[in-house]
């Protein structure tokens, strides 16, 4: 408890303006651009259609740890716009989860019914808004469990950001170990405060399914 009580400050600078702020962002980040890629994988477009496929394909199958190394050492090669480490760290989150929210909302598009798409279209419905009046929202309702484990799962690969200077949960243990306190107490510690982080959206996942199943 005294490894807790004494390093408080730090465990609540790490979690809050870490933690949660690179889990906030990328989340919001992943969700908007896993949805245009999801669209375009279900696009009238061959182009667009073998973009989205290109983009999941590939960036499914590369290791997190080598797209943090893209955006923390390749990326500043290119003398492009100069992004801080935590920027970096957002990207690389937001492109890689974003792959796996295109697929789950792709599978939720596919439960869809496709006699629905097509009497819209017959009413002259265009293809957004037949996507985002009458698709888009039936799939979001189907996918609330597995989009709510990649969310899970984005907040725990945000502790990778600690081995490309971000200073956030995952970097804890360094302080531990520079004041001499038992590191192995303190990850216990930051392993039960991302238990408590995991219950709201657990919650929230029970709330909507609740409520939507009501609805339907």
């Amino acid at each position: 408890m005294n490894v807790l009580l004494d390093n408080l400050p730090l465990y609540l600078e790490a979690f809050f303006f870490g933690t949660i702020r690179l889990f906030v962002i990328s989340a919001i980040g992943s969700l908007v651009l896993g949805t245009v890629l999801a669209a375009m994988r279900v696009s009238p477009m061959p182009v667009l259609r073998v973009f989205g496929a290109m983009y999941v394909n590939i960036v499914r199958n590369t290791p997190l740890t080598l797209v943090f190394f893209f955006f923390a050492f390749a990326y500043p090669r290119l003398d492009l716009i100069d992004v801080s480490y935590f920027v970096a760290a957002c990207a690389a989150l937001i492109v890689y989860t974003a792959a796996f929210v295109c697929e789950v909302i792709r599978s939720g598009v596919n439960t869809v019914p496709v006699g629905q798409a097509e009497a819209a279209r017959a009413l002259g419905f265009t293809f957004a808004q037949i996507l985002g009046q009458i698709v888009m929202p039936q799939a979001f309702r189907a996918v609330v469990p597995p989009l709510t484990s990649i969310m899970i799962a984005l907040l725990k690969n945000t502790t990778i950001a600690a081995g490309f200077s971000v200073f956030e949960a995952g970097g804890i243990y360094q302080n531990l170990s520079e004041r001499g306190y038992d590191v192995l107490v303190g990850l216990l510690w930051v392993a039960l405060f991302f238990l408590i982080l995991v219950l709201p959206l657990t919650g929230l996942q029970r709330t909507l399914e609740k409520r939507w199943r009501v609805a339907a």
